[in-house]
């Protein structure tokens, strides 16, 4: 018990949490618990995960602003080799800061977790050459519910570190680089989705 310590609702936001766990490392190399039901329980989050996911991206490579549109999921996420940013954008309509995201960066070195929460839209940008990401989530996937946002929507404002461009009143990656002059790589269908405004219309 005791291996994990627990920022919560960081950023202002409720639910989001950081979460750095004990480390015991010596000559040889390190040892540490990645997920402990207790340890999270005792601290206030009790998610049942059921799924466990992992993707290799390269740097300059942007994935996102995902969410579910039916079956929301909560998440673990973490970075095991490498150094991504990571953002998560409350889509919660009653909550107070809807709208507004946080983002941490994660990497094999500060070991750090992020746990969102469901009801929020998810990416991350990799800004190591490259970078294996793994979460859990506490529902399966279930198809054609992926729903998401644009990366660059000014009305979220997310500030993507190292990132060079100018907005041109959509989502597509032209003109974006890192500030090494690596091109910002994204799907087809990254560069496709709308703004938060023209996405939830209430």
């Amino acid at each position: 018990m005791g291996q994990i310590k627990v920022e919560k609702n960081v950023g202002g936001i409720e639910g989001l949490c950081v979460i750095s766990p004990a480390v015991h490392g010596d000559a040889r190399g390190y040892f540490m618990e990645t997920w402990n039901k207790n340890d999270m329980k005792e601290n206030g989050i009790d998610v049942d995960f059921v799924q466990d996911n992992q993707s290799m991206s390269t740097k300059g490579v942007l994935r996102g602003l995902h969410f579910q549109k039916h079956y929301p999921q909560c998440k673990l996420v973490r970075a095991v080799r490498g150094t991504v940013f990571d953002v998560a954008v409350d889509l919660r309509s009653h909550s107070a800061t809807y709208g507004k995201w946080y983002g941490v960066e994660l990497s094999d070195e500060n070991k750090k977790q992020f746990l969102i929460p469901e009801g929020f839209a998810h990416g991350f940008l990799v800004l190591s050459d490259e970078a294996e990401f793994c979460y859990k989530v506490n529902d399966f996937w279930h198809p054609n519910d992926e729903g998401g946002m644009a990366w660059n929507d000014p009305e979220i404002g997310i500030r993507w570190p190292h990132v060079v461009g100018t907005y041109q009143g959509n989502s597509s990656a032209a003109g974006y680089t890192l500030e090494d002059g690596t091109p910002l790589n994204l799907s087809d269908k990254d560069q496709k989705w709308l703004g938060i405004r023209e996405t939830f219309k209430f």
